[in-house]
């Protein structure tokens, strides 16, 4: 699969702080990739390059399969953006907001009505954006992010501040663009949110990237050699993985005494932890 964007050494200071260390990944044409890593690591600044709102100090960047430096405005209007910078207009109406954002894209302001009530922002449209609450600021953003259908899709964050609901109406929507062909580079705080819609993430920690895999080779390849076995008459038994063990789960099986059997893999926040020795 070809690659949409990517990194190939990239280095880049604020004076004397190292923010980004030899950075290299590459991101794949269609898939969700989650970019982890803890507060100041650097997932925004690499967003910020990867959309020209900063110059790297070192290495390559490519756009659409060009370098990064021959990016046009052609190469920008296939891509969408939510960061904490994202603007919307305090004193204009979410759905104004919008209307603004479809006319400023070239797409029909028809779009917006239908996005708004997918969002459960339709009995909010009105509202003007300085009165809205954080979790509608978001949502909006997020639509004005989304209006034009992009082909690659930068997420910062985008689930911060929203209900439950919210959340999995959000990851159904970003599985619903995954099957359209959009590329999604999202950064999250949440780790059950990078495992159930991320197709790979990468681990950033002091500017380099530690891990980049998919979540579950991730947890595997941290596993512990622990089997937890629940049975009728034994109680709970630990075993380790082997031949011996082996047996003794067929004899287990045999007997019909098994309730329940897990290996005892990580969770991807312990992945992270391990890899980062940082709390997310």
């Amino acid at each position: 699969m070809t690659s949409i964007m990517s990194m190939e050494g990239v280095c880049l200071a604020f004076g004397t702080r190292q923010v980004l260390r030899n950075l290299t990944f590459a991101v794949r044409r269609g898939e969700t990739f989650g970019f982890l890593g803890p507060s100041g690591a650097g997932k925004t600044t690499t967003i910020k390059l990867l959309t020209r709102q900063l110059v790297k100090d070192a290495g390559r960047i490519t756009l659409f399969g060009r370098p990064i430096e021959h990016a046009g405005d052609a190469d920008y209007d296939r891509i969408g953006i939510l960061s904490d910078t994202s603007a919307l207009y305090e004193r204009m109406s979410i759905a104004d907001n919008l209307r603004f954002y479809a006319r400023l894209r070239g797409v029909p302001t028809s779009n917006v009505r239908p996005l708004l009530q997918r969002m459960g922002l339709d009995g909010d449209a009105a509202t003007p954006i300085k009165h809205c609450s954080k979790g509608m600021r978001q949502r909006a953003a997020l639509l004005a992010a989304m209006i034009h259908s992009p082909e690659l899709l930068f997420l910062d964050e985008p689930t911060s501040g929203l209900d439950p609901a919210t959340r999995a109406e959000v990851h159904a929507m970003l599985g619903e663009l995954r099957a359209s062909g959009t590329t999604v580079f999202l950064t999250t705080h949440d780790m059950a949110e990078a495992e159930s819609v991320c197709d790979r993430v990468g681990i950033l920690a002091e500017g380099r990237l530690v891990a980049c895999d998919r979540p579950e080779r991730l947890r595997l390849r941290f596993a512990r050699n622990r089997i937890v076995i629940r049975t009728r008459t034994h109680g709970t038994i630990e075993t380790t993985k082997d031949a011996a063990a082996a047996r003794r789960i067929a004899d287990l099986l045999e007997a019909d005494d098994v309730l329940s059997m897990h290996s005892d893999e990580p969770n991807l926040e312990e992945v992270f932890l391990e890899l980062t020795g940082k709390e997310f």
